[in-house]
């Protein structure tokens, strides 16, 4: 389904019907975490819906929307294979018209972290969302904890403007040597593997320290910071150690809290992240 009318039209259907609908919405360019999203959506209700669509609004000028990657024939052949049953592929004026002029802001949840240097990213993405909820109308979407700040506002989004849609967080996915999944690892040249792989080890030494009693915050950031700064070619936006649902930093982890980072290799930039439990 390319048209908004035509999705629109077949949600109420499907539900009439009583045939519950889960909800995958993607970039694009698909690769084993998407699927894995696309997997567990399978699980959850009779119908499931993946979108693929390249959302302008949540790119700065300056940032990789011109060219990030996109392979749309890979893509269909990979969500027939789940099976998906819906693929909604809506282009820029289909979503946004002759020029939306409202939109949705997050507040104080996107003002850390990513938001901190990408200010414009969770308004288009907490606006694309609101509107594909509402075109979808899912009972229920899955969302990946790789970006979990995102996660962390979709969830607020939905409780704050009362959608009737459960979010479901999905583990992240990883390659066989610990890189999370991500379609700008296509980015990454050869000889830059071994930085990139400095954050999810950084992450697996934080949760080792905080298992063997380690509480101090300050200290397991330092740490990270030096495993990856002695990478030449990296560039660490932030590496924080926060509380799940708010997002501050905490000093003294006396639990659960969620470590978080982000750090450009090269020109590409990477974020991970992993729970810590004392």
């Amino acid at each position: 389904i390319s048209t908004v009318e035509e999705m629109q039209r077949r949600s109420p259907m499907l539900r009439q019907d009583g045939r519950s609908i889960a909800f995958v919405p993607t970039m694009g360019f698909l690769h084993e975490g998407h699927l894995s999203l696309t997997r567990e959506g399978r699980q959850l209700a009779d119908i499931l819906v993946v979108s693929n669509f390249d959302n302008p609004t949540q790119f700065a000028p300056g940032e990789d929307f011109a060219t990030y990657p996109r392979d749309m024939g890979k893509d269909r052949l990979l969500t027939e294979k789940v099976p998906v049953d819906i693929l909604f592929t809506p282009d820029e004026r289909a979503i946004y018209g002759d020029g939306c002029q409202t939109f949705v802001t997050p507040q104080a949840l996107a003002k850390r972290m990513c938001g901190l240097s990408r200010p414009i990213f969770f308004q288009g993405v907490a606006t694309v969302v609101a509107k594909l909820f509402h075109i979808v109308n899912p009972h229920v979407a899955v969302f990946g904890e790789k970006d979990f700040q995102q996660l962390t506002i979709i969830r607020r989004m939905v409780k704050d403007l009362n959608f009737d849609v459960n979010i479901v967080g999905a583990a992240t996915v990883r390659e066989s040597d610990g890189l999370a999944m991500s379609s700008r690892n296509a980015y990454l040249k050869p000889g830059q593997r071994a930085a990139a792989l400095s954050l999810s080890q950084s992450l697996r030494e934080a949760q080792a320290q905080v298992a063997a009693g380690l509480i101090q915050a300050e200290q397991i950031v330092a740490g990270a910071r030096a495993r990856i700064g002695a990478h030449p070619e990296t560039a660490i936006d932030y590496i924080v150690i926060v509380d799940p649902e708010t997002l501050e930093e905490v000093a003294v982890i006396d639990r659960p809290v969620r470590m978080a980072m982000a750090v450009a290799v090269g020109t590409t930039r990477l974020i991970d992240n992993m729970p810590l439990v004392p």
